[in-house]
């Protein structure tokens, strides 16, 4: 398999680039920082949204010379904030570059580079099908993720024949970082990474266990069991 990793240098996805190199597929990490583990690397440059799209394209386009299997974009952050908080405006001008940009360029990308009948996944987040006073700039921003996977898999969305998109929507990933700023947390309730890493496996290696294509997939676990279920 080849594959392509957007964020292939965070937590879930440095998760991701291990657990693909173990099974000896191909794979390409896009991310601010170069990942060693990665066959090839596209480090993201650019100030707006059109230079780094014109950046990440170019680099893919030299370094990706055979259509890819799958694309996962699990690039994001969080910021927390409503509408007086003092750095309302300035968190939620990350997040959208965090997460709205980057599902955007993998859009892109994997309509340039995606097999016929490829896979491209993007990242949601359960808490933002409803309101997220507390974490404004977050919830807007997931939720055009969320919208941008619909259009996506309407007749014409501009992805190759038989690509399906999927938008997983987790509740809370057990990373490093969620364990340290959420010490006194319930951790039977946090999804554990290599759960998404064997989910995508599955998604790439096997067609017919992909859900119905433009699905919003909650992830959620309770007592250290974790279920898919369809929004």
């Amino acid at each position: 398999m080849r594959v392509a990793v957007y964020g292939g240098k965070g937590a879930l996805g440095s998760t991701l680039v291990n657990h693909f190199k173990s099974k000896d597929w191909w794979v390409c990490s896009i991310d601010l920082r170069e990942n060693p583990e990665a066959d090839v690397n596209v480090v993201v440059k650019g100030a707006t949204l059109e230079e780094q799209a014109a950046h990440v394209n170019k680099e893919v386009a030299t370094l990706v010379t055979e259509k890819l299997d799958a694309l996962y974009c699990v690039a994001g952050g969080w910021a927390g904030g409503d509408a007086s908080h003092e750095n309302f405006i300035k968190n939620t001008d990350l997040m959208m570059k965090q997460s709205i940009w980057t599902s955007v360029i993998s859009a892109n990308v994997a309509a340039k580079h995606l097999k016929e009948g490829g896979l491209l996944t993007l990242t949601g987040a359960e808490p933002c099908l409803e309101g997220t006073h507390f974490m404004i700039g977050y919830g807007l921003s997931k939720a055009a993720v969320h919208q941008l996977t619909a259009s996506l898999a309407q007749k014409g969305g501009g992805l190759p024949e038989g690509a399906v998109v999927q938008c997983i929507l987790p509740k809370t990933l057990d990373t490093p970082m969620n364990r340290k700023f959420m010490a006194n947390a319930d951790f039977t309730t946090r999804t554990p990474m290599s759960y998404i890493s064997e989910m995508f496996t599955k998604w790439t290696e096997d067609p017919s266990s992909r859900h119905p294509n433009g699905a919003l997939v909650k992830i959620l676990t309770e007592n250290s069991e974790t279920k898919e279920t369809v929004v």
